[in-house]
C-alpha cells in the first residue's frame, strides 16, 4: 500500500473534486489503497449521481450478476409473445432520459456539459412514486417494462423484499408521465386491484388455516425470486376492499418482507433527497386520498405519492397498501 501524496504537491485542486474519496483520505491521512484495489459493495447500496448510499436492506444493482439493466438498448429476454415474430422484435433503443425537463435552461446545459451533482439532482426531485406491477414479481415487470412496453423505473421491489435498482437516480426514468421530471420510481410486485374479485383466485391460493399464498408466474421458466423456496404470503390475510379513483377494488396485501425493505428505502431517499418529505397527499380528515390531485396540489405538493394520485385513470399502488405503516416507520428509521 503507499501513501497518498499531500495536498499542496498538487499544482490544481481539480482532483479534490474529482476524486473526493482520495480527498478525504488525503486530508485524514489514511492510506490510500493501491492500484487494482478492489472495493467490495456491502449489498445494501442504492446509486445516486454515481455515489452510493446504504439502505439497510437487499439492493441488487443493474451492475450485479440478476440484476436488471435499464440502460441497455436492446432487449433483455430473447422471446416474444408472438411464436410468428422475430427475437429483436419490441422497442429497442434508450428507455430513459438524462435531461429533467423541467429544469432551467442554465443548468440543462450545465449537466450536458458535465453531469448531475448530487447537490443539484437534490434541488429538483421531491416525488417518490409508487406503482404496482400487475406482474408479480420483478424478473416479469422488466420484461413487461422494457422489452415489451420501452418503458423504464428507478426500482422494482420483488415478493422477498430484493430491491433492484434499474438507473442511477439522477436518470429519467420513464414512469410517471409529466412526472417522471420531478420524481423516483418503484414498481411494487404485486398483482394488483380489481372490482371483481375473482381475477385474484387465478393467482392467490386460501389455505385450511386461513392463510394465502401467492403462486407467482413464470417468465421464461423462472420466477426470477432471489430468495430460495420463498412463501409468498400477503402481509395482512384476507382480501382487503377501498377505492381509488372512485371504484370499488379488491386486493391482496404485500408481502411483510415488501413492507420492511421499503420503508428502509424510503427513509433513505428521504434523507438522500430530503425534499421527498415523509408524507403523502391526506383529505381535510388526515385520510389517505384516494383520487386523483389537481395540477394546482401536486404542483404544490411533496414526498410520497400513489400513481394514482397523478392521474384518474391509475388505481395503483390500490387499496392494499399500507400508506401509514410505510411513512411510519421510516420516519422512526431516519
Amino acid at each position: 500500500m503507499s501513501c497518498l501524496p499531500s495536498v499542496n504537491r498538487f499544482s490544481s485542486r481539480s482532483w479534490v473534486y474529482r476524486f473526493p474519496l482520495l480527498a478525504g483520505l488525503a486530508f485524514t491521512g489514511c492510506i490510500a489503497p493501491s492500484p487494482g484495489t478492489e472495493l467490495k459493495r456491502t449489498g445494501d447500496e442504492i446509486v445516486v449521481c454515481g455515489r452510493m448510499f446504504h439502505t439497510g436492506t437487499s439492493v441488487v444493482l443493474w451492475t450485479d450478476p440478476f440484476g436488471y439493466d435499464a440502460y441497455r438498448a436492446e432487449k433483455r429476454f430473447g422471446d416474444t409473445t408472438s411464436k410468428n415474430a422475430k427475437s429483436d422484435d419490441g422497442p429497442t433503443g434508450q428507455r430513459y432520459g438524462t435531461i429533467r425537463k423541467h429544469i432551467p435552461d442554465e443548468l440543462k446545459a450545465t449537466v450536458r456539459d458535465r453531469g448531475w451533482k448530487l447537490e443539484e439532482l437534490q434541488d429538483q426531485v421531491d416525488l417518490f412514486v409508487l406503482h404496482y406491477d400487475v406482474c408479480g414479481t420483478a424478473r416479469r415487470c422488466f420484461k413487461v417494462l422494457h422489452d415489451l412496453r420501452g418503458l423504464s423505473v428507478h426500482f422494482m421491489l420483488d415478493v422477498d423484499g430484493t430491491i433492484y435498482q434499474t438507473l442511477d437516480l439522477k436518470e429519467r426514468a420513464y414512469h410517471a408521465g409529466k412526472y417522471n421530471d420531478r420524481s423516483v420510481g418503484i414498481e411494487i410486485a404485486n398483482m394488483g386491484a380489481y372490482a371483481d374479485r375473482a381475477e385474484l383466485n387465478k393467482w392467490y391460493e386460501s389455505q385450511p388455516n386461513g392463510a394465502v399464498i401467492f403462486n407467482p408466474p413464470l417468465t421464461n421458466g423462472a420466477t426470477g425470486i432471489l430468495t430460495p423456496d420463498f412463501l409468498a404470503q400477503p402481509s395482512r390475510r384476507g382480501l382487503i376492499v377501498g377505492k381509488a379513483n372512485g371504484t370499488q377494488l379488491h386486493q391482496y396485501d404485500y408481502t411483510e418482507k415488501q413492507y420492511r425493505a421499503l420503508e428502509r428505502l424510503t427513509a433513505t431517499l428521504s434523507r438522500v433527497l430530503p425534499r421527498i418529505k415523509l408524507e403523502v397527499p391526506r383529505d381535510a380528515d388526515g385520510n389517505v386520498r384516494t383520487d386523483a390531485m389537481t395540477a394546482d396540489e401536486l404542483a404544490e405538493f411533496s414526498g410520497l405519492i400513489g400513481h394514482h394520485h397523478l392521474t384518474k385513470h391509475k388505481i395503483d399502488p390500490g387499496p392494499a397498501f399500507d400508506w401509514d405503516r410505510v411513512i411510519g416507520n421510516a420516519r422512526r428509521l431516519r
